[in-house]
């Protein structure tokens, strides 16, 4: 029989939260000031500018290599995540997060070391995704556990409108950079977001060495022990949950075409809107998205997570194809208007709800390696259809609806997901993953 979790401390649920919030934010704003650098600075700065078509195509892909190794830090992550609890990661993931990025911010360019440029700026991004794949799982595992079972949609929400924060954020700080004479920006000026991730290990680590561990770790590791190897109970007891968190999340396949393709084609000759106007539709969606994140969570609360996420798969096929039809008109109103909602509103739905809609498949003894895994093999995916999406948009890079069908292809397996799913709003926190009636062998476990 389960018992169930105790309650978190008065307080804690919240600023579990907030941690979450602050600290995704903060680990973000280096991931997406990469995104952006890789669309508008690195093509020029770390490949050859003979051929530019080629150029930009080899700076996307650098981007995608950060979700290449994703997967690898997921499985290591996840598999200490789940044995020495959610805390250690979370400072963990932080600290190498700032430092890698930090290091991108003081290579050497093309001009100066020749090949050697582009292939220490895919370390610091291997050290990137490494950092990434621990972050969201260890703070989703950490804010569920940590939340009151009827508002468990919400309290999880605040990771991903952290990552938004993240996003709003890095795209302020590049929006005077993008604005500097090309001789600055191409010099010094593109270094100096990079730079700025220093503030970021420092605040992330004062801010979540203070948070206690989740009351469901701590009752599972002294209850039962932890279990020595996740991996192989997750694969034996949840590998159907895993697949479907795969599919789900290859709708982040939404959120890096809009962030770095559609701003690479925007800015390109072929619409040639300016660097800093396409920034502004970034920052005003990823602004919007902040209030309709918790929206959306605090429906699934009420609603369920199923239909919640569904929304935002299937309706960020129809919107993806409406913005990036907006960006070939020219019209900066429309592109605008089209990306808020499409990004802003949308997207917001299956990006708010997530963190819950995954983590409630699993039992507390795998939940981060769960996340982890599930969520990292499928943003890895979507990390590399930015590469696809250029090689699909032809030689000019202007076969925007190609790219628009892509997309939506991507949204059918996550809405496919979330069909096979069942339904765990109203499950309690201890019976989350239970498979009833199951009766499985007791783990292989060691004492916390």
């Amino acid at each position: 029989m389960s018992v169930p979790v105790p309650q978190a401390p008065p307080g804690q649920p919240k600023k579990a939260a907030t941690a979450a919030w602050i600290g995704s934010a903060l680990e973000y704003y280096d991931f997406f000031i990469y995104g952006s650098a890789a669309a508008l600075i690195f093509p020029e700065v770390f490949f050859d500018e003979s051929d530019p078509a080629t150029a930009t195509l080899l700076s996307l892909a650098t981007f995608g290599v950060a979700y290449a190794a994703r997967p690898v830090g997921a499985l290591f992550l996840g598999h200490f995540g789940d044995r020495l609890g959610r805390k250690k990661i979370m400072v963990f993931t932080l600290i190498l997060m700032g430092v890698s990025t930090f290091l991108i911010g003081c290579l050497p360019t093309r001009d100066q070391v020749g090949t050697l440029a582009p292939v220490l700026l895919v370390l610091c991004r291997v050290l990137q995704g490494i950092s990434a794949a621990g972050e969201q799982a260890s703070a989703n595992s950490m804010t569920l556990e940590h939340a009151p079972p009827h508002r468990r949609g919400f309290f999880t929400s605040f990771t991903l409108s952290g990552t938004q924060g993240g996003q709003l954020l890095a795209t302020l700080v590049f929006i005077p950079v993008a604005a500097l004479p090309e001789e600055q920006l191409l010099s010094w000026g593109w270094r100096v977001p990079f730079w700025m991730s220093i503030a970021v290990a420092v605040v992330g680590y004062v801010i979540r060495r203070k948070l206690e561990e989740t009351p469901a770790f701590e009752q599972q590791a002294a209850a039962e022990g932890v279990v020595k190897l996740p991996l192989a109970v997750l694969m034996r007891d949840h590998w159907a949950d895993v697949l479907r968190v795969v599919a789900g999340a290859l709708v982040a396949s939404v959120s890096t075409i809009f962030t770095v393709w559609a701003l690479s084609y925007a800015t390109s000759d072929s619409v040639g809107m300016s660097r800093s106007s396409m920034l502004w539709v970034g920052a005003l969606a990823n602004l919007v998205a902040l209030a309709a994140i918790p929206l959306w969570a605090t429906l699934s609360d009420r609603i369920g997570r199923r239909p919640v996420f569904l929304i935002g798969a299937a309706g960020s096929a129809v919107t993806m194809f409406l913005y990036l039809w907006a960006i070939s008109t020219g019209s900066y109103p429309l592109t605008l208007l089209l990306g808020v909602v499409a990004f802003g509103v949308v997207y917001s739905a299956a990006n708010g709800v997530w963190p819950s809609f995954y983590g409630e498949m699993f039992s507390t003894r795998v939940r981060l390696s769960g996340m982890a895994i599930g969520t990292q093999i499928g943003f890895a995916v979507a990390g590399f259809a930015v590469t696809s999406a250029a090689q699909i948009a032809g030689p000019d890079g202007d076969d925007w609806s190609a790219v628009a069908l892509f997309t939506a292809a991507l949204c059918v397996p996550p809405v496919v997901a979330a069909l096979s799913a069942r339904e765990t709003v109203k499950v309690p926190t201890e019976l989350l993953g239970e498979r009833e009636p199951r009766k499985a062998a007791q783990p292989e476990k060691v004492t916390a």
